[in-house]
């Protein structure tokens, strides 16, 4: 291909329309005459030159092609053909930006060659567009001269080029790449240092070296698993030991080769599910502390009925007991997740929730859980929402609206969201607890639900968000007065709104 290009109309500085415009020379008209109005393009007066060699005697090679490394050396980037000084900037010239179309242009509507079938628009040797390799006129010997990136630069350009119009959009990034890798300007797949915000990983019992790589650069140790993968290579001695590391984010490779090998960086490490945690958040967890792949992690959260839940349940949602679990490095995720869920049984049995009731419980639980502040209110907000549900009212809970929307960090919702009854959580808008749990639900929140406190609230608002005090009310009236209360507070801590 590269042997079929247009050097000299590609690389020599000038008026690069004239050499796009002359036809490629043929070996059998090299002396055809010439005049003032019709001057030789610089291939054929090198052509023509080259013949008056081969008639005083010369024993050059003539089947030897001309390389492209001997067109003109540019020294300036104002000295390159337009095209070629386009895709080394990003600068597209007028003209190919009409044949590309900015949208696919002359290769999307099937022209793989530039206008006039050459390549960046020059005739074809032999009279053809394109065509094959015929040999070049021999020429004379020329001194060698330095070729830097610039002149590798263009060779590449140069074949894009044959391309078309088209390939600017995609070949301009390439060839920026490849420039910077010539000149040395390319960016490094690893970083330096000993890293920075501290990490805990876990090597998993029958884990090799391309495991330990991949758990490294998804926990943000490493750069490049790949980097990280090459330096065990090279250190045949290393093993690893199955167990928790307390590392840190963007270290060097070797720094975090060094600190695997330390007996010191060895720890106990362990999954920790706060109260009214997400299933969402403890998925996350397992993989960046347990050494599990979220592919592992999601898979396992799918399989719902691989645990032992009543039938028809469709989620692990509430299932999971907030606790602590230690990391096992020889554990799978449904390990990890029936631990869990057998936990959250043991806890619902202790508070006397029949086997039955179980889910009920749950779903109501974990409402409880993200809806009341402090644990004295607990019990209160149950009572609540019990007294709603005993007359057939919304439970209006921002917190499951909030839920069916993707939203697992905060209970507040905006007008429309309340208004949407396509969401299945909207209690604004479906009567009754909701489908299925919106949180994992602790303790508390358990024995609130099935010993809720004493009396007729319908409603309840925080009133202090520092506090978490809160103010329930028997009637409307009551209530709006309570928001108002909550409205001042509000407009006297701005940092909150």
């Amino acid at each position: 291909m590269a042997d079929d290009l247009d050097w000299n109309a590609i690389i020599a500085p000038g008026d690069d329309a004239d050499g796009r415009k002359q036809p490629a020379a043929r070996p059998d008209d090299t002396e055809r005459p010439t005049s003032a109005d019709q001057p030789l393009s610089r291939r054929e007066a090198r052509a023509a030159e080259a013949a008056r060699g081969r008639r005083d005697g010369d024993d050059a090679d003539s089947t030897r092609p001309t390389s492209p490394a001997d067109a003109p050396v540019a020294q300036h980037h104002d000295e390159l053909h337009p095209e070629v000084r386009a895709l080394l900037t990003g600068e597209v010239p007028a003209d190919a930006a009409r044949n590309a179309g900015l949208v696919g242009g002359a290769a999307a509507a099937g022209g793989g060659a530039a206008p006039g079938g050459g390549a960046a628009g020059g005739g074809g040797r032999d009279g053809r567009g394109g065509g094959g390799r015929s040999s070049r006129p021999p020429r004379e010997p020329r001194p060698k001269r330095r070729r830097g990136p610039l002149i590798a630069g263009i060779v590449i350009v140069a074949v894009v080029l044959a391309a078309g119009g088209g390939a600017y959009a995609f070949a301009a990034p390439k060839i920026q790449q490849v420039i910077g890798a010539i000149s040395g300007a390319q960016e490094s797949d690893d970083y330096s240092g000993s890293g920075t915000s501290k990490v805990t990983i876990t090597i998993k019992q029958g884990d090799i070296g391309e495991d330990v790589a991949k758990t490294l650069q998804r926990s943000g140790v490493v750069k490049s698993s790949q980097v990280f993968y090459k330096l065990l290579l090279t250190s045949p001695n290393v093993q690893f030991q199955p167990g928790s590391y307390a590392l840190k984010k963007e270290m060097s490779a070797k720094s975090a080769l060094a600190a695997l090998q330390d007996e010191k960086s060895r720890v106990q490490a362990s999954i920790v599910i706060p109260e009214g945690t997400a299933l969402q958040d403890i998925e996350a967890g397992m993989v960046s502390k347990a050494g599990l792949t979220k592919e592992e992690v999601s898979s396992a959260a799918a399989d719902v009925q691989a645990y032992g839940l009543p039938a028809g349940t469709t989620t692990l949602e509430g299932w999971l007991f907030p606790a602590t679990y230690p990391i096992n490095p020889g554990w799978s995720a449904k390990q990890y997740f029936q631990s869990m869920v057998d936990t959250m049984k043991q806890h619902l049995a202790a508070a006397g929730v029949a086997e039955a009731d179980q889910e009920r419980v749950i779903i109501f639980a974990s409402l409880v859980q993200k809806e009341a502040g402090v644990a004295a209110d607990f019990p209160k907000v149950a009572r609540v929402f019990q007294n709603r549900l005993d007359q057939g009212m919304a439970l209006q809970s921002d917190a499951t609206v909030a839920y069916g929307t993707g939203n697992t960090h905060t209970v507040t919702t905006t007008d429309a969201e309340r208004a949407d009854a396509g969401n299945k959580y909207n209690t604004y808008q479906h009567k009754g607890l909701p489908p299925a749990p919106i949180s994992n639900p602790g303790d508390v929140a358990i024995k609130a639900v099935t010993q809720p406190a004493s009396g007729s609230w319908l409603y309840f608002v925080t009133v202090n968000l520092e506090t978490g005090e809160t103010v329930f009310s028997d009637t409307l009236p009551q209530h709006e007065a309570a928001v108002a209360q909550f409205r001042a507070w509000l407009r006297a801590h701005p940092s909150y709104q």
